[in-house]
């Protein structure tokens, strides 16, 4: 309950407070004449060579009245500093070059209510400015705020709040909130009594409109917040989730605004992004996107872009029709220059369209003009968005074809020649699903596209390096002249063999991937040899990666055709490994391992170490498979082993 102090109460001060009165006592125990003429003086040495207006040298002196003066003087002084333009540079600066940080954070440890409302009122608006919020969480205001926050008076806590969140937009204010137990009182906060969060803000009464603000106040502190990870763990183990959803139905667009800030800035993290998805938020979060607030729509897109990475939450949102509000935000050309919920809107689709069923959806709603039209937009997040949802639409063939029919193809590869890695892993990808349709090829060959792709391989990014991997294997299998056309790249082949050297799984997958395809040529199989492929890839055989397993084997196979390969993989003890491959329940893997042993198995020894190995059991549960290719090179393998053991047995007999 708010509390009530009477009226002409004397103020009394803290320890801190005292201090300084005392110190100014001493050095000087009047404002006479001299003393004031030394101290303007300072001030101007100060800001000497400027044109100082007037409210400057005011406000100094209402500082120097707060630190010499006696309780009334401070108040009155506070009252008077409350009705200067605040947001004024000049004036925070007269603020902070005498002293006045200092004194008004000591003065938060006073015990008038005035005193602090006062003190308060001041640093919620002087917090707006960064030099501001510095000297207020170097100085210990930070852990003053936390404890007003105890207070009974909501009218203190209201400003306690707010200047925290203004404070907390620098990373040592939101730990010393977290260090000093501020994100459990801020929770609190949030605890209201559901029937104010329906009641319109008319017909309420002052008291009940006091609570909504101290509701409105602890979100935007708590959005402050969320920006750290630790932070959001930290609320998350209050039970914040709840609230955030029970407030997030709330009729009050200003407590929705907060919390929604709160709710996109949390859905960062897994175990958040399941709360959200338990607690039944998504359904509310489609729900808003049609509201008339752009704040809100943002928001609820950004929390979608982030938690549509789980399947779940992508059919929640087609079931409640969320495909439809992102594609007509993204449609809207009167959303174009907010850059922010464009960005967040595509984003949205983008990961929706991870789902064959929204793609198919997003395709009846017209999809791919809306996106091929935003690919030069100027906004590097908006563009990177876009692009990933294009890569995941052309999953479908027919919207290959349409993407061509927008004349995107030249877009996607003019934006190779970027730097912006998010942007170019997506390309990449983009043009992986493209180059997959003839048309689109002959396009991407024509625009050199090929050759900017192959160039990625050198960037810094592990990711960006995979992604062109990935992307060059349907470039290489679609080319018009493919070993004549990655020939002509300098120094290209030897590249991408050295990526095979890479630490990360993911890139080794993908350049295996791109190498058995270069491997289908035999000029450039020989080239690969020279740069030594063989031992490279016997040197990964013992991964126990699926994905880098099925690409390996596949690698293994076609390296086989060339020289004495073969039998070099059975020297470097490739072969043993390779068999155990076949106990995976992956049919991908079992499928590329029986082609490279039934390729390795054209050499002798190679046939006597995987009967050692155990393979033929293995090949005889292969060899019934409906994939005709994993039965021809299963029972091909088995044939190659019978002939060795044929000619053995021969050989025995005639001697």
């Amino acid at each position: 309950m708010t509390s009530h102090y009477e009226e002409g109460m004397g103020v009394e001060l803290g320890p801190r407070v005292m201090m300084v009165r005392e110190l100014e006592a001493n050095q000087d125990s009047s404002l006479d004449d001299e003393s004031e003429e030394d101290e303007d003086d300072r001030w101007r040495e100060l800001v000497r060579g400027h044109d100082v207006p007037s409210d400057y040298w005011h406000i100094q002196k209402l500082i120097k009245y707060m630190k010499v003066g006696n309780q009334t003087a401070t108040t009155v002084a506070l009252a008077c500093l409350k009705d200067q333009d605040l947001n004024s540079d000049i004036n925070q600066m007269a603020i902070r070059d005498c002293g006045g940080m200092e004194v008004l954070v000591n003065l938060l440890e006073a015990q008038e209510l005035k005193c602090k409302l006062g003190t308060l009122a001041v640093l919620k608006v002087i917090s707006l400015n960064i030099d501001c919020r510095r000297a207020i969480t170097d100085l210990g205001g930070v852990q003053q705020l936390v404890e007003i926050l105890d207070d009974p008076a909501r009218d203190l806590q209201i400003l306690a709040a707010e200047t925290i969140a203004n404070v907390c937009k620098i990373r040592k204010a939101r730990k010393i909130v977290r260090k000093s137990g501020g994100i459990p009182k801020l929770v609190n906060l949030l605890d209201a009594d559901p029937h104010i969060l329906d009641t319109p803000r008319d017909d309420m009464s002052p008291e009940e409109v006091e609570l909504v603000d101290v509701v409105v106040a602890g979100a935007r502190a708590l959005w402050a917040l969320s920006t750290s990870q630790k932070n959001k763990e930290a609320m998350r183990k209050t039970g914040v989730v709840r609230l955030l959803a029970r407030l997030l139905r709330s009729g009050h667009s200003d407590i929705r605004v907060p919390i929604m800030g709160t709710v996109q800035q949390c859905a960062t993290e897994a175990n958040f992004q399941l709360a959200i998805q338990t607690e039944g938020m998504i359904p509310d979060l489609v729900e808003f996107l049609d509201a008339e607030n752009t704040e809100i729509q943002k928001h609820c897109a950004s929390a979608i872009f982030k938690c549509a990475e789980d399947p779940v939450t992508r059919d929640i949102v087609r079931d409640h029709g969320g495909l439809e509000p992102l594609v007509a935000l993204a449609k809207n050309e009167s959303h174009q220059e907010d850059k922010a919920l464009i960005a967040a809107v595509t984003g949205a689709i983008w990961k929706c369209a991870i789902s064959m069923d929204n793609v198919r959806r997003l395709n009846a709603l017209g999809i791919i003009p809306v996106v091929t039209r935003l690919l030069n937009d100027q906004d590097k997040e908006v563009v990177t968005n876009v692009v990933g949802a294009l890569a995941e639409c052309c999953k479908v063939a027919s919207n290959r074809a349409e993407v061509r029919a927008h004349n995107a193809i030249k877009p996607l590869v003019l934006h190779l020649n970027g730097t912006h890695q998010p942007l170019l892993r997506n390309v990449a990808r983009a043009l992986n699903e493209c180059a997959k349709d003839k048309e689109c090829m002959l396009e991407i060959e024509e625009l050199d596209g090929v050759r900017l792709i192959w160039s990625l391989l050198k960037n810094d990014s592990p990711d960006v390096q995979a992604e062109a991997a990935w992307a060059l294997c349907p470039c290489i299998m679609n080319a018009t002249d493919s070993g004549e056309m990655v020939r002509s790249f300098v120094g290209g082949l030897e590249l991408i063999v050295s990526l095979l050297k890479s630490p990360h799984t993911n890139v080794l997958a993908s350049v295996c991937a791109a190498l058995a395809r270069v491997a289908m040529d035999r000029e450039n199989l020989a080239v690969i040899t020279d740069h030594g492929v063989v031992p490279m890839l016997a040197q990964l055989v013992l991964t126990e990666n699926e994905l880098l397993r099925e690409h390996l084997a596949s690698a293994i196979a076609n390296c086989c055709s060339w020289n004495n390969n073969c039998h070099q993989f059975g020297a470097l003890d490739a072969v043993r490994p390779l068999v155990s491959y076949l106990e995976s329940n992956n049919k991908a893997v079992h499928r590329t391992t029986s082609l490279a042993l039934h390729q390795l198995s054209t050499d002798p020894y190679n046939c006597i170490t995987m009967h050692h190995a155990g393979v033929v059991s293995y090949l005889l549960e292969t060899i019934g498979s409906s994939d005709e290719v994993l039965q021809e090179a299963s029972a091909g393998c088995l044939s190659n082993i019978r002939k060795l053991a044929l000619s053995a047995e021969k050989f025995k007999y005639e001697n």
